[in-house]
């Protein structure tokens, strides 16, 4: 297991050196998005619109961080869980999305995806939100804003810590064997 330290926007080539288990720290640019948010990300793409996400070389983030304390860009911002995405997520690696970041298990379509598209899965510890917040530097909204914590926002973000949970390989973490200690 290697770690990683990435700039998103990701190239294909970065994410596909990466494999399960690896640790990744990023820093730069990502987006919030939920499934709320999802949903009318696709039903812009359906109709033909421009949607607020670059999603060459993105990385989008499963959470709906609380109301930022005095001070602070974020409140609490831990990974929400992954597969109630799975519907959407194939189609926006296919658009040029190369990484998404929650908790949980991905759907076969997704992993699919994944090695389809150059894309990969990182998982952000869960129950660790206060913790999380602290990489996170800025944050504003940039669409959707009456989905309130659903809203998608763009964060800045410096040495964000994740695990490569499902590869562009085929590898997932969550399949692995648990080796006794």
């Amino acid at each position: 297991m290697k770690t990683h330290h990435l700039r998103p926007p990701l190239s294909e080539e970065a994410v596909r050196e990466l494999r399960i288990g690896d640790r990744v720290y990023l820093s730069g640019r990502l987006y919030t998005a939920r499934d709320a948010a999802h949903k009318r990300l696709i039903q812009a793409l359906d109709q033909g619109e421009e949607i607020p996400v670059p999603l060459q070389g993105a990385v989008i983030y499963y959470v709906g961080p609380t109301p930022a304390p005095p001070g602070r860009p974020i409140g609490s911002a831990g990974p929400t869980t992954s597969y109630r995405m799975d519907s959407f997520s194939p189609r926006l690696y296919s658009l040029g999305l190369r990484a998404t970041m929650g908790k949980g298990r991905r759907s076969p379509e997704v992993k699919q995806a994944l090695q389809q598209y150059g894309g990969v899965y990182l998982a952000a510890t869960g129950g660790a939100g206060a913790l999380l917040s602290q990489c996170i530097t800025k944050a504003r909204i940039i669409a959707y804003e009456d989905l309130g914590p659903e809203a998608v926002r763009e964060l800045s973000v410096e040495n964000f810590p994740a695990v490569v949970a499902n590869d562009s390989h085929g590898g997932e973490l969550f399949a692995q064997p648990r080796r006794s200690g």
